[in-house]
């Protein structure tokens, strides 16, 4: 992935906000043995190149970019995108001492994807952490990653994240993407994974994840113009390293 990349995904986040002193700013760069999403594969099980930046505001508030490569849309005919770019805000706080929230938006845009219905989503999602235990919902109120009439599709998940000692932590996690639509009965599926990360210090970390899918593998297959019947959702280890700053 080119640098101006990154360079414009933070640009259009900080152009986003309000300029104020007190606001945090944080970024992150990684490289994964495969990107991925929601236990898909969105670079045809091979290595992407990613990172992004936040900025936390006061009472909760915040906004980001996060950005990645891709080759699931070149390898659909008619596809032009090499390039994930995800812009997103929200607020989170506590309801009570151990119950906490987070609310907010997500746009995944796909610079000029060409796919009719587009690549690019908006989904709104909300969140309840309680003690190590997560539970999310993400609803889409455009059609969802190009299928057809597939606007309010969803997904849920549940995660955990425990505390190993000695750096180490563990992120067992399943969720379940409901597809609306035509392709409904071969596109939703249920995801899980397993992740434990290793925080080597000044902001360096490593992480091995075991992550699979029982998604429909006629389905979930790269596109005509990749010229492979490899199954995106197979259970397989992936092996990251991130970088925050």
């Amino acid at each position: 992935m080119k640098k101006s990349l990154f360079a414009a995904a933070a640009l259009v986040a900080l152009t986003a906000m309000p300029s104020v002193s007190y606001a945090q700013f944080s970024g992150n760069v990684g490289l994964t043995t495969d990107y991925r999403y929601r236990g898909i594969s969105q670079t045809r099980l091979k290595p992407a190149l990613q990172g992004g930046v936040d900025y936390g505001l006061p009472a909760g508030f915040y906004v980001g970019a996060w950005a990645s490569t891709i080759k699931w849309i070149d390898d659909i005919p008619g596809g032009d995108s090499s390039i994930e770019i995800d812009l997103y805000g929200g607020v989170k706080g506590e309801i009570m001492p151990g119950l906490g929230f987070d609310v907010g938006v997500l746009r995944y845009e796909y610079p000029s994807n060409k796919l009719n219905p587009s690549a690019s989503t908006t989904e709104l999602y909300g969140a309840l952490t309680y003690g190590p235990v997560t539970g999310k919902y993400s609803h889409a109120v455009t059609n969802t990653f190009a299928n057809a009439d597939s606007k309010n599709s969803f997904y849920f998940d549940l995660s955990a994240t425990f505390d190993l000692g000695s750096g180490f932590s563990a992120v067992p996690h399943i969720g379940y993407q409901k597809i609306k639509g035509p392709a409904e009965d071969a596109a939703s599926y249920t995801d899980y994974s397993l992740t434990v990360t290793k925080d080597l210090g000044s902001g360096l970390s490593v992480s091995g994840a075991l992550v699979g899918t029982d998604a429909d593998k006629n389905f979930y297959v790269p596109g005509a113009d990749a010229n492979s019947t490899k199954f995106l959702g197979k259970a397989s280890g992936v092996l990251s390293v991130k970088y925050v700053f």
